[in-house]
């Protein structure tokens, strides 16, 4: 009887640890939509109680608000790389979307997402 439990094409192993050829490991990096008005942003100064000064990709400096789902679980320290969506009805601020670790940060600058 044939076995069904790896999913594998031939010649490819099914580890969910992947490393490149390199011997690098393989990062899985979340790009800002742009279609959902989302872009980078750096965290600039921290203000309290769930609001950050971000400076935007488009050079735009914000007041960013720390939504709900992230509020307890992701700490953002200052000069962090972000993923925020400025709000339609005032351009002076914005929903922080995402927050990027080290590793992920590297990765977008080697591969020139961000300066």
């Amino acid at each position: 009887m044939k076995s069904y439990g790896s999913y594998a094409k031939s010649g490819q192993e099914s580890n969910p640890n992947a490393v490149n050829e390199d011997g690098t490991p393989a990062i899985r990096v979340r790009i800002p939509k742009k279609w959902n008005k989302e872009q980078f942003a750096l965290a600039e100064m921290m203000l309290g109680a769930n609001h950050i000064r971000v400076k935007c990709a488009d050079g735009i400096t914000r007041m960013g608000r720390i939504k709900g789902k992230m509020k307890k679980r992701v700490w953002i320290r200052e000069g962090d790389t972000l993923i925020v969506t400025p709000w339609s009805y005032q351009d002076a601020k914005c929903d922080i979307i995402y927050r990027y670790l080290k590793p992920q940060t590297d990765w977008l600058r080697r591969n020139r997402f961000i300066l």
